[in-house]
Parts: structure tokens; sequence; C-alpha cells
């Protein structure tokens, strides 16, 4: 899986935040887990589209009635980030869980990659 969108903009040209992402690889695929506070469920749009896995999320702080915020960190409102996928994982069987603003995805590999027992005969 590659990085690919080290660029900060969307297809409509709107800056966005890059999420941090950790992946790890095991034998029978991969985990990603990226970090998005303050996006919920519903503002969280994945895709698998070929070989690109594209991750967008728009961000939604309510902000109490009567209240501004004197000092903001988060200036862009959505995050972005899209990896293209190798041909060893199986892009139709992603599985994806979100909760407390963390975005877990499992990708096994294709079945042609996974490791396999070759039985030996005995002659």
């Amino acid at each position: 899986m590659t990085d690919t969108a080290r660029k900060t903009e969307t297809p409509r040209h709107e800056a966005a935040l890059l999420p941090p992402v950790d992946v790890f690889e095991d034998a029978a695929g991969i985990t990603l887990y990226a970090d998005l506070p303050g996006v919920p469920k519903d503002r969280l749009n994945l895709q698998v589209e070929a070989d690109t896995l594209t991750i967008e999320g728009e961000v939604t702080l309510d902000m109490p009635e009567g209240m501004e915020a004197s000092h903001a960190e988060i200036s862009l409102p959505r995050y972005r980030r899209v990896f293209t996928l190798s041909k060893e994982l199986d892009a139709d069987k992603v599985a994806a869980e979100f909760a407390h603003g963390v975005l877990k995805l499992r990708i096994p590999k294709a079945e042609h990659a996974q490791p396999r027992r070759v039985e030996i005969k005995v002659l």
C-alpha cells in the first residue's frame, strides 16, 4: 500500500488535513488506523475504486451558543488521504470500524498472495 496523497487538495481544490495513519501488516493482510478527531460517522466517506483507497471526513465541532473560538489550532474543516493498494490486497473485502474518532480498516490479502502449506507426497 502506498500513500499517494501527500498533497493537501481534494478534487474540488479545497484544502484538507492529512490524518495520521498507522499501518500494520501480518500474513493475512493489513490493518490501517486513521485518526479523525471531530469527524462524525455520517460525515466519513470511504471509497475503493480499482486500486485506490480514499478516506475523507468532514470535521464538525459544535461551539456552545453565544461563544466564539479565540484560538483555533485546526482551521481546515476536512481530512483527506489517498492510498494505492497493492495487487496482493483484496480490495473487495475491506472491513471498516469507526469508534471514538479512530477509523480501523482491515484489508485481507488476496488468496493468491496468502501463504499456503505445500503437501509433500511420499513415493
